[in-house]
């Protein structure tokens, strides 16, 4: 229903308005093809310091310039998920449109990277499956998988996951190393990708590139290839 038609049906009754036009109700208006765009993010203690700072900036730069884009900002819906010793959802998947301001992230504790993809995997398929129930078309999801060490869990069922979902082009993961991440074991998150080494600390260049993936495939037509902007203006491949 258009906003025109809206004020027509209920005229000048706003509490009408407010009871019908729920944040449901809003989702199911959108005829936008979603991307679904799941962060895993370690935030484990040698994150602390600098670099959980300028994550915390970078991913603040990714709302903003969803946000400002306007075939990005009513396709992308968008997940944070988080690991250190544990696992969390920090923010679960949902449209960020009008939301400028993310979750901090804290460092503390360990790598459990294995359970944070795996966490994240099943938040992309409980996301997918509510698309399915709703007829909400959508493109093949983004995982983000950033890390600047290497995991303390087993990531051999991570890995077969992750590989099976890109070879059957239900999943496009990103694995991006930071400082002395273990660029080998990123990389057997991909059979597709190789993992890229983030320069320095530069998380606001890469995610300015993120949203500008997302902003390219939200105004392509699904089912067609999308070739994504030269990363190279943020990170490298490491030999």
């Amino acid at each position: 229903m258009s906003d025109s038609v809206f004020d027509d049906y209920f005229g000048d009754n706003e509490e009408k308005k407010q009871e019908v036009f729920s944040e449901g109700d809003e989702e199911a208006l959108n005829p936008n093809t979603r991307v679904p765009v799941c962060l895993c993010l370690d935030i484990s203690s040698s994150m602390s310091g600098a670099p959980i700072d300028e994550l915390n900036k970078g991913v603040q730069e990714f709302y903003k310039a969803i946000n400002d884009d306007d075939d990005a900002k009513d396709s992308a819906e968008v997940c944070i998920v988080t690991f250190n010793s544990s696992t969390q959802v920090l923010e679960p998947f949902s449209s960020i449109k009008g939301n400028f301001t993310p979750p901090t992230l804290y460092a503390s504790g360990m790598t459990a990277m294995g359970a944070g993809v795996e966490l994240a995997l099943n938040e992309l398929e409980k996301r997918k499956a509510y698309y399915k129930s709703n007829g909400i078309d959508y493109y093949q999801p983004f995982m983000v998988l950033m890390t600047d060490g290497e995991p303390t869990d087993y990531i051999n069922q991570a890995t077969q996951k992750t590989c099976d979902l890109e070879a059957q082009k239900k999943l496009t993961i990103l694995p991006i190393g930071i400082g002395g991440a273990n660029m080998q074991i990123l990389g057997q998150f991909s059979q597709l990708r190789q993992p890229m080494k983030l320069h320095g600390l530069d998380f606001k260049a890469f995610f300015q590139w993120l949203s500008k993936s997302v902003s390219v495939v939200s105004s392509s037509t699904a089912g067609n290839a999308v070739n994504l902007p030269n990363p190279s203006g943020w990170g490298s491949v490491v030999p």
